[in-house]
């Protein structure tokens, strides 16, 4: 059987089997396992090039999310043995708390039009997921493991990083893809950090990252506004910057501050 990779599904079919292997092992599963096994779910598995190497690890408990029904069809054809673990659906519509009882790793040579939407995924499931492991457009993959005062920081580069350390891997070729893509892929790898809390409100330090990154190139006294309003920011260092230029503690500490302001002002 045949599978046509589908432009509108982002699909880039891996079939380079050493990088393959390497993306697997990249994914690091604990010793303890070997008793229970440690929960994985592979996104997009396509034709089974990453499954291959997953399916008969005796450590891993593996859970296929695929919304292709002809690579649906494909995989039941080549691993007749998964049964109800591999899932015909949108990954980014699937309640994971659901799907497992308890953490969960996530594995995937990913989609190039939803990459992103991953990771945002994974960020609502961060107390349940240790590690990912994923193979992304390079663009993608820089800005996410960007430090500050990059350009490519931006965004879901600071909300991933304030719960995530997260490590560029390996570059990938164009050439280990068919079809081959436009542009060169990446595979990096995120692990849960010790972080429990960011000490400051969440939905406060989400709205300040989004409004001043989508107003990049003013300092955060101008691109902040929006979410100010009308009240007298103080004179701090922190006001003259521009956002990629703030670490994720300096974001806490500008949404900490932002907070007391906004509270001086109803009282």
């Amino acid at each position: 059987m045949y599978v046509r990779a589908k432009k509108a599904l982002g699909q880039h079919f891996l079939k380079d089997q050493k990088i393959a292997a390497r993306i697997v092992e990249a994914l690091q599963i604990p010793e303890e396992s070997l008793a229970g096994g440690t929960n994985v779910i592979e996104v997009g598995p396509g034709t089974g090039v990453l499954t291959q190497y997953l399916v008969n690890n005796p450590k891993i408990n593996l859970v296929l999310a695929e919304i292709d029904s002809e690579s649906v069809q494909f995989l039941k054809i080549h691993y007749p043995n998964l049964g109800e673990t591999l899932i015909e659906g949108d990954f980014l519509k699937m309640d994971l708390a659901k799907i497992f009882t308890g953490d969960f790793m996530v594995i995937g040579n990913f989609p190039y039009n939803i990459s992103s939407q991953i990771f945002f995924k994974v960020l609502e499931y961060r107390e349940r997921v240790p590690q990912v492991v994923g193979m992304l457009q390079r663009e993608v993959a820089e800005r996410l493991a960007s430090p500050p005062g990059n350009k490519s920081y931006g965004i879901l580069s600071v909300l991933l990083q304030a719960w995530y350390d997260i490590e560029y891997l390996f570059t990938v070729d164009e050439n280990s893809f068919t079809p081959p893509p436009k542009v060169k892929s990446a595979v990096i790898r995120i692990k849960r950090n010790m972080r429990t809390s960011l000490g400051c409100d969440e939905v406060l330090f989400k709205s300040v990252i989004k409004t001043t990154f989508n107003q990049r190139r003013k300092t955060i006294r101008n691109s902040i506004k929006p979410i100010a309003g009308g009240v007298t920011l103080p004179e701090d260092i922190l006001m003259t910057k521009r956002p990629e230029q703030l670490s994720v503690e300096q974001f806490v500490e500008l949404t900490n501050l932002l907070e007391r302001c906004l509270q001086q002002q109803t009282t």
